[in-house]
Protein backbone atom coordinates (compact mmCIF):
# COMPACT_ATOMS: atom_id res chain seq x y z
CA UNK A 1 0.00 0.00 0.00
CA UNK A 2 1.58 3.32 -1.24
CA UNK A 3 1.29 6.03 1.98
CA UNK A 4 -0.21 9.31 0.92
CA UNK A 5 2.26 12.67 1.13
CA UNK A 6 0.72 14.93 3.55
CA UNK A 7 0.67 18.41 2.57
CA UNK A 8 0.83 19.52 5.89
CA UNK A 9 3.25 17.36 7.92
CA UNK A 10 6.03 20.19 9.62
CA UNK A 11 4.13 23.29 7.82
CA UNK A 12 4.03 26.79 9.83
CA UNK A 13 0.16 27.97 10.14
CA UNK A 14 -1.16 30.64 11.40
CA UNK A 15 -4.67 30.01 12.82
CA UNK A 16 -7.15 33.26 13.73
CA UNK A 17 -10.22 32.71 15.20
CA UNK A 18 -11.95 34.52 18.76
CA UNK A 19 -13.09 30.81 20.14
CA UNK A 20 -10.48 29.54 21.90
CA UNK A 21 -11.91 26.16 21.37
CA UNK A 22 -11.89 26.52 17.73
CA UNK A 23 -8.24 27.00 17.92
CA UNK A 24 -7.89 23.85 20.18
CA UNK A 25 -9.76 21.73 17.63
CA UNK A 26 -7.53 23.31 14.74
CA UNK A 27 -4.48 22.47 16.80
CA UNK A 28 -5.36 19.02 17.46
CA UNK A 29 -6.60 17.91 14.05
CA UNK A 30 -3.18 19.31 12.47
CA UNK A 31 -1.56 17.92 14.65
CA UNK A 32 1.52 17.34 11.86
CA UNK A 33 2.09 20.82 11.59
CA UNK A 34 3.62 24.00 13.80
CA UNK A 35 0.23 25.20 14.78
CA UNK A 36 1.00 29.05 16.02
CA UNK A 37 -2.30 31.04 17.23
CA UNK A 38 -3.99 34.26 17.62
CA UNK A 39 -7.30 35.40 19.73
CA UNK A 40 -7.53 38.72 18.10
CA UNK A 41 -6.66 40.95 15.12
CA UNK A 42 -4.23 42.48 16.32
CA UNK A 43 -2.53 39.43 17.81
CA UNK A 44 -2.74 37.80 14.12
CA UNK A 45 -2.13 41.32 12.27
CA UNK A 46 1.19 41.15 14.19
CA UNK A 47 2.61 37.79 13.39
CA UNK A 48 1.73 38.11 10.01
CA UNK A 49 3.87 41.00 9.28
CA UNK A 50 7.01 39.12 11.76
CA UNK A 51 6.38 35.61 10.79
CA UNK A 52 6.19 33.35 7.52
CA UNK A 53 3.75 30.82 7.54
CA UNK A 54 3.00 28.31 5.04
CA UNK A 55 -0.75 28.85 5.52
CA UNK A 56 -2.99 31.36 7.27
CA UNK A 57 -6.50 29.88 8.51
CA UNK A 58 -8.25 32.58 9.38
CA UNK A 59 -11.86 33.16 10.67
CA UNK A 60 -13.83 35.71 9.08
CA UNK A 61 -15.89 36.86 11.60
CA UNK A 62 -14.63 38.10 15.07
CA UNK A 63 -11.24 38.91 14.18
CA UNK A 64 -11.73 40.99 11.09
CA UNK A 65 -10.64 38.29 9.00
CA UNK A 66 -10.93 39.93 5.45
CA UNK A 67 -8.48 42.34 6.56
CA UNK A 68 -6.40 39.24 7.54
CA UNK A 69 -7.10 38.00 4.29
CA UNK A 70 -5.37 40.91 2.63
CA UNK A 71 -2.64 41.07 4.89
CA UNK A 72 -1.63 37.65 4.28
CA UNK A 73 -2.21 37.81 0.81
CA UNK A 74 0.53 40.51 0.39
CA UNK A 75 2.90 39.01 2.44
CA UNK A 76 2.05 35.88 0.33
CA UNK A 77 0.95 33.62 2.54
CA UNK A 78 -1.70 31.18 1.47
CA UNK A 79 -5.26 31.75 3.09
CA UNK A 80 -8.52 30.02 3.69
CA UNK A 81 -11.07 31.35 5.42
CA UNK A 82 -12.96 29.55 8.06
CA UNK A 83 -16.37 30.75 8.97
CA UNK A 84 -19.43 29.48 10.71
CA UNK A 85 -21.45 32.93 11.26
CA UNK A 86 -20.56 34.68 7.48
CA UNK A 87 -21.29 31.76 5.57
CA UNK A 88 -23.09 33.45 2.47
CA UNK A 89 -22.41 34.13 -1.42
CA UNK A 90 -21.06 37.37 -0.69
CA UNK A 91 -18.36 36.44 1.53
CA UNK A 92 -17.38 33.94 -0.36
CA UNK A 93 -17.12 35.99 -3.59
CA UNK A 94 -15.32 38.90 -1.06
CA UNK A 95 -13.09 35.90 -0.09
CA UNK A 96 -12.50 34.68 -3.71
CA UNK A 97 -11.73 38.61 -4.48
CA UNK A 98 -9.01 38.84 -2.23
CA UNK A 99 -6.84 36.35 -2.75
CA UNK A 100 -8.24 33.13 -0.29
CA UNK A 101 -7.36 29.92 -1.88
CA UNK A 102 -10.44 28.13 -0.19
CA UNK A 103 -13.68 28.85 2.31
CA UNK A 104 -14.79 26.36 4.51
CA UNK A 105 -17.55 26.23 6.98
CA UNK A 106 -16.77 25.68 10.66
CA UNK A 107 -19.81 22.87 10.15
CA UNK A 108 -16.97 20.83 8.41
CA UNK A 109 -14.09 21.16 11.03
CA UNK A 110 -13.96 17.43 11.71
CA UNK A 111 -13.46 16.88 8.13
CA UNK A 112 -10.55 19.82 8.58
CA UNK A 113 -7.01 17.97 8.18
CA UNK A 114 -8.59 16.21 4.51
CA UNK A 115 -10.19 19.16 3.76
CA UNK A 116 -6.53 21.17 3.76
CA UNK A 117 -4.52 18.36 2.71
CA UNK A 118 -6.60 18.16 -0.82
CA UNK A 119 -6.96 22.27 -0.94
CA UNK A 120 -3.19 22.74 -0.14
CA UNK A 121 -1.58 19.88 -2.14
CA UNK A 122 -3.90 21.00 -5.40
CA UNK A 123 -2.19 24.33 -3.88
CA UNK A 124 1.06 22.90 -3.57
CA UNK A 125 0.60 20.95 -7.17
CA UNK A 126 -0.02 24.75 -9.27
CA UNK A 127 -3.70 23.02 -9.09
CA UNK A 128 -6.69 25.64 -8.68
CA UNK A 129 -7.93 25.20 -5.08
CA UNK A 130 -10.99 26.86 -5.87
CA UNK A 131 -12.10 23.60 -8.36
CA UNK A 132 -10.92 21.28 -5.71
CA UNK A 133 -12.91 22.72 -2.99
CA UNK A 134 -15.98 23.13 -5.39
CA UNK A 135 -16.01 19.36 -6.54
CA UNK A 136 -15.82 18.63 -2.90
CA UNK A 137 -18.05 20.58 -1.15
CA UNK A 138 -20.58 22.58 -4.02
CA UNK A 139 -23.48 20.54 -2.79
CA UNK A 140 -22.67 21.41 0.86
CA UNK A 141 -23.27 24.95 -0.81
CA UNK A 142 -25.85 24.34 -2.80
CA UNK A 143 -27.90 22.97 -0.06
CA UNK A 144 -26.90 25.85 2.05
CA UNK A 145 -27.05 29.19 -0.10
CA UNK A 146 -29.99 27.16 -2.76
CA UNK A 147 -29.57 25.35 -5.93
CA UNK A 148 -29.42 28.33 -7.95
CA UNK A 149 -26.93 30.53 -5.81
CA UNK A 150 -24.67 31.32 -8.39
CA UNK A 151 -27.85 32.65 -11.13
CA UNK A 152 -27.28 35.66 -8.98
CA UNK A 153 -23.93 36.49 -9.84
CA UNK A 154 -23.80 34.57 -13.30
CA UNK A 155 -21.15 37.04 -14.88
CA UNK A 156 -18.52 36.69 -12.17
CA UNK A 157 -19.52 32.44 -11.33
CA UNK A 158 -19.24 31.77 -15.57
CA UNK A 159 -15.54 33.62 -15.72
CA UNK A 160 -14.69 31.53 -12.31
CA UNK A 161 -15.73 28.65 -13.47
CA UNK A 162 -13.26 29.21 -16.34
CA UNK A 163 -10.18 30.22 -14.98
CA UNK A 164 -10.31 29.82 -11.33
CA UNK A 165 -8.09 32.35 -11.26
CA UNK A 166 -10.15 35.78 -11.20
CA UNK A 167 -9.11 37.80 -8.20
CA UNK A 168 -7.01 40.50 -7.84
CA UNK A 169 -5.17 38.92 -4.94
CA UNK A 170 -4.62 35.83 -6.65
CA UNK A 171 -2.73 38.08 -9.19
CA UNK A 172 -0.72 39.95 -6.67
CA UNK A 173 0.20 36.59 -4.72
CA UNK A 174 1.12 34.68 -8.11
CA UNK A 175 3.57 37.56 -8.94
CA UNK A 176 5.29 38.05 -5.57
CA UNK A 177 5.51 34.03 -5.62
CA UNK A 178 9.31 33.13 -6.02
CA UNK A 179 8.51 29.97 -7.41
CA UNK A 180 6.56 31.40 -10.21
CA UNK A 181 8.48 34.12 -11.26
CA UNK A 182 11.18 32.47 -12.68
CA UNK A 183 8.85 30.32 -14.83
CA UNK A 184 7.19 33.82 -16.85
CA UNK A 185 4.54 33.70 -14.92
Amino acid sequence: MTERTSYLKGKHILAVDDEADILETIEDILDDSQIDWAGDYESASEKIGKNRYDLAILDIMGVNGLQLLEEATERNIPAVMLTAHAINEETLMDSIRRGAISYLPKEKLADLDELLEDLFGAYERGEPPWKCLFDKLGDYFDERFGPDWKEKEKAFWSDFSRTYQISKGIRQRLMKDQRLRGMGV
